[in-house]
């Protein structure tokens, strides 16, 4: 079982940045493929970007593809996502998630879920 806790969610202007952090406890971080999803106000949790275990391979969502960037460091059990030209449509809660399966796009394969942190953009 793995412990996830996410952090660096704040308020940011619109074309700001902000960098998610997610450190992982229990076991290693290794043996999972990581991922970030999103909860906004009144809509369903949606996929927002995946690494593989290595760190080698990543996937994204379309809305977010060429401003977010996900990254592991095992070494450190953490998992980050680098958010850059946000947008106010990118307010939501966002989520760590961790999975055993090789592919994470979708809520149902998610194994651990963070608590979540919020990150609200102004226009």
């Amino acid at each position: 079982q793995v412990q996830l806790v996410e952090s660096g969610g704040g308020s940011v202007q619109a074309g700001g940045s902000l960098r998610l952090s997610c450190a992982a406890s229990g076991r290693t971080l290794s043996s999972y493929v990581m991922g970030w999803f999103r909860r906004a106000p009144g809509k369903e949790r949606e996929f927002v970007a995946a690494v593989t275990r290595s760190g080698a391979g990543t996937h994204y969502a379309d809305s977010v593809k060429g401003r977010f960037t996900i990254s592991r460091d095992n070494y450190k059990n953490t998992v980050y996502l680098q958010m850059n030209s946000l947008k106010p449509e990118d307010t939501a809660v966002y989520y760590c998630a961790a999975t055993v399966s090789v592919v994470l796009d979708t809520s149902t394969q998610v194994d651990y879920w963070g608590q979540g942190t919020q990150v609200t953009v102004s226009s």
